[in-house]
This record gives C-alpha cells, structure tokens and sequence, in this order.
C-alpha cells in the first residue's frame, strides 16, 4: 500500500490507517512541482545582493543582521545542524520519530520552504527504510521551531548522528554506506527549514491523541465492568438527564454505557441502593468531558500537521519571502496541556472506582479475596494507581505557562510546548496502567456475583481477559498480572 503526500488534508484518522497499514510514502507529482518550483523562485530571488534575506543570506536569530557571503551559504546551513544537536535526556520512542519523518517531509511538501526535492525524498527514504534518527527529549522551547529534536532527526540526512534500524542503533554513516546513499549537501535555507518546525510537538501529540481515544473507550468498557461488579444503577446513563444538559461527549457517554451493558442480568436486577458513589454515578460527566476535549485537541492537531510551520515562508505565487512565525507551539501547546489534564482525569476517576471495589461494601470481600487478613489480596494494586495518579497531578502543571527569553532577547517569548509534548505522553502511558489495574480489580470483582452475569460484551471480554489474567485465590506476585494487563487493554479492542 501506498500513501501519496499531497496537499489534500490528511485526517489523523487517515494518518492512524496509514500506521497500521505499514503503508509506503511516496510524493505527489503535484508535490514534487510544488517543491521544485519554491526552490527555484529561492534561487533567482538570492541573486539580489541589496535585498538580504532572514536565514538565508543572514544569520540566525539575534545574528539576523550579520550577512552571508555566497560561497558561505551551505557551510551556514550545515552549521546550524550540528549546533543545534543539543539534546539531552531520554531518547524519543521510535514510533513518534518515525511520526515525526512523515510530518517533516508533509510540511516541506507545501512548497513553502525553499528546500530541495532531494532533501524531501530522504525523508520519505528514511520512513520507508524503518531507518529512525535517535532525537532526545529536552532541548526544544517549543518556539523557533523543534530546534534541538528536528536538529538530531535531521543530522542523518548530512551523514551524521545516529539512526535505529534493524533494532540496532548506529552511525548513519555505516547505514548510508549500506544503502549506498550520499549525504545531502544542504542549499540555502534548507537547515533552517529542516530545524524551524513543530513536527516533535506535534508528532507527540499525535501519538498520544491516537492512544487517548483509545483508552477513552476502553475506560468506559472497564467503567461498565466496574459498574456491574459493584452493583451500581444504570438510571444515570439513562438519556433524559444528558438531554438536559446536552455535552456532546456526556451524551455519548450515557449512549455508550446503555449498549455495553445492553442484556446485563447484573444491572438489571432490583438496587438495594439508591445512588452510586460520584465515581459511578458521574461518569457520563467525567468521561464524555475526556471525550470533548479528545475532540477538540483533535481539531487543532489536524490542522497543524496540514501546516506549513517554518520560517520564513516562501510564496512564489505572490513573489513574497515573509519572515514571521508559524514555528511558535503556542496553538498546539495550550491544547495538549489541556489534553494532559482531561487524560489525568480519566486515570483519577478510575482509580477511585478501584478503591470502592476493594473496599468491602455491597456484598464484596474485603481486598476482592475471600479470605482477607491473612491474604492482603487486592489492596496494593489500588496503592499503585494511586501513586500514578498523584504523578499525574503533578505533571499536569501546564508547561504552556511558562516562557524563557533566548537569542539575546530576540526570542522573548516561547512556549514551552515540547514540554507539554513529553508530558502528555507520559500521562497518556499512565492513564493506561490505572485503566488495567481498574480492570484487574473489575474482573475479580465480577466473579463474586456469579451465577449472574454481565452483558454478552463485558462478558466476552472477561473471558478474553481470564485467558491471561487468572482469578485471584490467595496472595500471589501482583506485577506479572498488572504488566498482562496493560497488554491487554494495549493489544484488544472491542466495538
């Protein structure tokens, strides 16, 4: 299969298809005229000495008004490479870089960049090939671009850095030579075109959009698994009360709540009770408002990773050069802060919702084990996700607030957003933990109310999750079981 960069707008369902499907990059052949024609229009308007061009004939940042002799202008752009290789940290998982090649070679496809097709085409070689620059996490401010991470994606394109390929991590050099590829000799403006860009922000949030959804749905199936085994009330699904109060994803919620548990003999029969706990009783609230802001961020994800996004942007229609600042992450970093903190929230929810199963009340044993005291049972997975979730808080503190002056003044605001970048995907990774301990906690739970049953959907996946997650009798080593599943709720998906 083949996907075909072009300017049609890309969905990040599309993009998830084109993922899964391992399917191969290719450009356009209106892409190819689109990137050929900027590069030439770059080329006669550098034949203007009076007229200096940010970047491109002059230095970068504070050094704008340091201008850049002819014979210069390459050595300029491979200077700007390898001095902005400056990252620390861990490394970036391989999936987001090889997000990251796709979104890089999709904005300088638009024709907007000044670069050459040859430097594009490497891109799409390097995604195809499964050959991944190792990128670090710290070191971007979120403004002037990805500066530090697209500068160590982009070192292999000049026969420098490192690059994972075939589960080993070696010099591109070694790699090339393999290939028999040559280094690319970059043109004027293309390192600043390379650097200047939010494909690590945005290839992040990507990421964790994709995971987000999800386990937005996997936290409603394990709510529902929960519900029954506690022996809540299905009325505050019920949609009369969302009909009043008509959120999009609260709606949904109480919808998708209804179908799950749709033939439960379990929710079905007569309540001693007469409400829930707000962990059961509110979750079309607190998942659907999970849900409308998954929705939202999408929106603005989509609409960055159809962008053009360095700097300065080159119009050849217009025979315009405009130096401003589609690099910032502002409209991408308030939005995956915002997705932090809806994700935490799914995660503080769930492990509530695991602290009332284990708590002995409605006819279950203290711990989810028939003989608590001697067994300690159930009772540390809830400790654990709740050290997650307080982890969670704290990483939920929005890193868009922040801003650092650099460049001598001359970058005076930023927006932190690689930051808020990591964390996200941190959260996200969290959030799944404390969904399967929930669901180590609910299947244990449910086997305390046979002979009922749940719905033929929870009940199904209950016989899918105990193919590799025993029920628990006595005390046993907890981690192998939470680590299964994790993989679980990672490898399964049921609609």
């Amino acid at each position: 299969m083949t996907h075909y960069i072009s300017n049609e707008r890309l969905t990040l369902e599309q993009l998830k298809d084109i993922i899964d499907s391992h399917a191969r990059l290719e450009l356009s052949k209106e892409s190819v005229a689109a990137v050929q024609k900027c590069r030439r229009y770059l080329d006669e308007k550098m034949t203007d000495p009076t007229r200096p061009i940010y970047g491109i004939t002059t230095g970068f940042g504070s050094l704008y008004n340091v201008t850049i002799k002819p014979d210069e202008l390459s050595q300029l752009q491979y200077n700007l490479v390898v001095s902005h290789a400056c990252g620390s940290g861990e490394t970036v998982r391989p999936e987001i870089v090889k997000l990251m090649l796709f979104l890089k070679a999709q904005s300088l496809s638009y024709g907007h960049s000044g670069v050459q097709l040859a430097t594009v085409q490497r891109l799409i070689d390097m995604y195809n090939e499964d050959i991944l620059p190792v990128v670090y996490q710290q070191g971007s401010l979120g403004a002037s671009g990805d500066l530090a991470p697209l500068a160590h994606l982009s070192l292999p394109l000049i026969g420098l850095g490192e690059v994972l390929y075939k589960g080993r991590i070696r010099p591109s050099a070694e790699v090339w030579a393999e290939k028999g590829w040559e280094p690319i000799t970059l043109q004027s403006k293309e390192g600043l075109a390379l650097l200047n860009g939010t494909q690590f922000m945005s290839a992040h949030a990507v990421w964790a959009l994709i995971k987000s959804a999800r386990l937005s749905w996997w936290a409603d199936l394990i709510g529902a698994m929960s519900l029954d085994a506690y022996d809540g009330r299905i009325e505050p699904f019920l949609p009369l009360t969302h009909q009043i109060r008509p959120h999009v994803g609260q709606i949904l919620t109480g919808k998708h709540f209804m179908q799950i548990l749709e033939g439960s003999e379990l929710i079905g029969r007569l309540k001693e009770h007469v409400q829930d706990p707000y962990s059961f009783r509110c979750i079309p609230q607190v998942h659907g408002a999970v849900k409308d802001n998954i929705l939202y961020v999408n929106s603005v994800i989509e609409n960055e990773i159809n962008s053009t996004s360095d700097n300065p942007n080159i119009f050849p229609d217009e025979d315009m050069i405009i130096s401003a600042g589609n690099f910032h992450g502002e409209p991408i970093a308030i939005p995956m802060d915002a997705l932090a903190i809806a994700m935490s929230e799914l995660a503080s929810i769930s492990e509530r919702r695991t602290y009332q199963l284990i708590h002995g009340l409605r006819g279950l044993p203290k711990y989810l084990v028939a003989n608590p005291g001697v067994n300690s049972g159930f009772m540390i997975p809830q400790y654990t996700a709740a050290s997650i979730v307080s982890q969670n808080k704290g990483l939920c503190w929005p890193a868009s607030c922040d801003s650092i002056p650099s460049s001598q003044g001359q970058e005076d605001h930023v927006s932190m957003g690689s930051n808020s970048a990591t964390k996200l995907a941190r959260i996200v990774d969290n959030v799944e933990t404390v969904l399967a301990i929930e669901l180590f906690n609910a299947a244990q739970a449910l086997e305390f109310r046979r002979p009922l049953k749940s719905s033929p959907l929870i009940e199904r996946i209950f016989a899918d999750y105990r193919k590799v997650v025993p029920f628990i009798e006595n005390d046993t080593y907890m981690h192998p079981h939470i680590e299964k599943s994790v993989e679980f709720i990672r490898n399964n998906l049921y609609v």
